[in-house]
């Protein structure tokens, strides 16, 4: 049911915003001008960057203390001018292998949810005990997928499965410096602990991740990741791809796979 709402919510979406050209994916993060030649000129970082934004609703987690809500960016229609934000939609991936003592109740990976959406820039965490609410990131992010404990009854090998730490892909910097934050900067992935604090890299940050897989009979999360050869804070197609491993079970347990010679 959740991969049928996911579809509709996701078509009707983006009929919405091919019928009124919305503005392209990201936010700027610093002042942009012209010399005499008509060339783009990035000036001052802008310090006091608000971006009106709206919560979207509450995900429930494998624990009832720890509550999470996305929270995105709230656009405007060029014609229109009435607002709109990005929705939830999950990354699912079928199995349901009993026989095998595996259920992963659609999940991308057994025990995480992967949620995603347009202008997805920020995570509140709150606990439910302490009545403590705090965000993953101190400033607007754009997030391209994040990972929280799945609510579902999730098996591997016959095993509940209980993941206690949230994972996270995002551009956090424009480490191109084109003014922006979005797509075309280096996609960082980090690890939050279960109170979503003690933020730490996963992947080396002169990486941009591009892509990921799953690895059932070992419970590790092999990363597809470009190496920025050439420091330019972005990534082109032909930068080496490198593969590394992060035990799910134990995430501070990471390495390199492979890396292109």
């Amino acid at each position: 049911m959740k991969q049928i709402i996911t579809i509709l919510t996701l078509a009707i979406f983006l009929i919405g915003c091919s019928n009124d050209k919305i503005e392209k994916k990201g936010f700027q993060v610093s002042e942009i001008s012209e010399d005499e030649n008509g060339n783009k000129i990035v000036g001052l970082n802008i310090d006091s960057l608000k971006l009106e934004t709206r919560p979207r609703n509450v995900l429930l987690t494998k624990n009832p203390t720890h509550r999470i809500t996305p929270i995105y960016k709230v656009n405007y229609h060029k014609k229109t001018k009435k607002p709109f934000t990005g929705s939830n939609a999950y990354h699912t991936k079928w199995r349901d292998n009993d026989e095998e003592g595996n259920n992963w109740n659609n999940n991308f990976m057994p025990g995480f949810e992967a949620v995603y959406g347009y202008n997805f820039v920020n995570v509140s965490h709150y606990n439910n005990e302490t009545k403590a609410e705090n965000k993953l990131f101190d400033k607007p992010v754009l997030i391209k997928t994040f990972y929280y404990p799945a609510f579902s009854k999730d098996t591997l090998n016959f095993e509940p499965v209980h993941r206690k730490y949230y994972m996270v892909s995002v551009y956090d910097e424009d480490s191109n410096k084109d003014g922006f934050i979005n797509v075309k900067d280096l996609r960082r992935f980090y690890y939050f602990d279960i109170d979503g604090k003690n933020k730490r890299n996963l992947i080396p940050k002169e990486y941009s991740v591009i892509g990921s897989e799953y690895d059932s009979a070992n419970d590790f999360m092999y990363v597809f990741a470009k190496a920025d050869k050439n420091k330019n804070g972005q990534i082109e197609s032909n930068e080496p791809i490198d593969i590394f491993w992060i035990d799910l079970k134990k995430p501070e347990n990471v390495g390199l796979q492979y890396q292109t010679e």
